[in-house]
């Protein structure tokens, strides 16, 4: 897999002075195109008790197929959504919701292919977690944040067409944003550009955009206090990635900004996530609880 991160031999500064605030520029929002087909999960998850509500057996979630499409980017923003067990039971009821994005050469698939459904269905079926929807969009591009809008699409267009189509918690506290490899790049590039609309980002394995070598350190320092997420890092000890990853790990530590580190046993690819897509959804939930 063709990593997407930093040259190794220039790491992230470890000390940032004070600069002017960045504030995103932002086009107006064009016509946008939903499209929506429905399909049951894959094989029921085997659980020890389950502690689902009176009148709702099901302890599986269902997954959905939507698209939007927009004259930002070349090709229509394909995404899958989970919806949690019981979600069609309870008319009313409003949930959280954990945005996650794939690596490199891979699509929307690659977190349900790795275990991310499954996980999220023993959770909340166990009350291990509360219930959550998942939404997994597919990034088509080899290209940097500043080359194209994925971001603009993501932020203006997705986001929005989630909390309308499904019954979400609008807020910063309920709502997360992770990925794998690419995808954790671009959860860190979109969540510190965009305080206040994630509470909680994770980067697993975050293979972090050249372009964000010098300006991702900043974006984390303007963050005021009182916005600043939720943050999870962790990385394989034989990652290609590991220095880059490391030495952004070591400059939250020298700037005093809270975050979980992992250093596991591992590489750069779909079996070390996939040993870990359990204990990264249980981490996301614990902001619910």
């Amino acid at each position: 897999m063709t990593a997407c991160g930093l040259n190794p031999a220039a790491s992230l500064p470890t000390a940032v002075a004070p600069v002017v605030a960045v504030t995103a520029r932002l086009s107006v929002i064009p016509a946008v195109t939903a499209h929506f087909t429905e399909k049951p999960t894959g094989q029921p998850v085997q659980v020890m008790h389950t502690p689902t509500p009176a009148g709702c057996q099901v302890k599986t979630g269902s997954l959905e197929k939507g698209a939007i499409e927009t004259p930002l980017i070349d090709k229509p923003m394909r995404y899958t959504v989970y919806l949690p067990p019981c979600y069609s039971f309870f008319g009313s009821k409003k949930y959280p919701v954990l945005y996650l994005l794939h690596g490199q050469g891979f699509a929307e698939d690659q977190w349900i292919r790795i275990g991310a459904a499954a996980a999220a269905d023993e959770l909340i079926s166990t009350g291990k977690s509360p219930a959550f929807i998942m939404v997994l969009p597919y990034d088509y591009s080899y290209k940097q944040p500043t080359e194209y809008k994925f971001e603009e699409v993501f932020t203006r267009l997705l986001i929005p067409t989630i909390d309308q189509a499904y019954r979400t918690i609008p807020q910063a506290d309920r709502r997360a944003i992770g990925g794998l490899s690419r995808g954790g790049a671009w959860a860190l590039h979109i969540g510190m550009r965009n305080p206040g609309m994630f509470g909680t980002i994770g980067g697993h394995s975050p293979a972090i955009f050249f372009a964000d070598e010098q300006s991702l350190p900043r974006r984390v320092l303007e963050i005021p206090s009182d916005r600043m997420p939720r943050i999870w890092l962790d990385v394989g000890m034989n990652d290609s990635e590991y220095i880059v990853i490391q030495a952004f790990e070591v400059f939250l530590n020298k700037n005093n900004v809270s975050h979980i580190w992992h250093e596991y046993i591992g590489w750069h690819d779909e079996k070390y996530w996939s040993a870990h897509v359990h204990n990264y959804l249980s981490w996301y939930a614990q902001a619910w609880k």
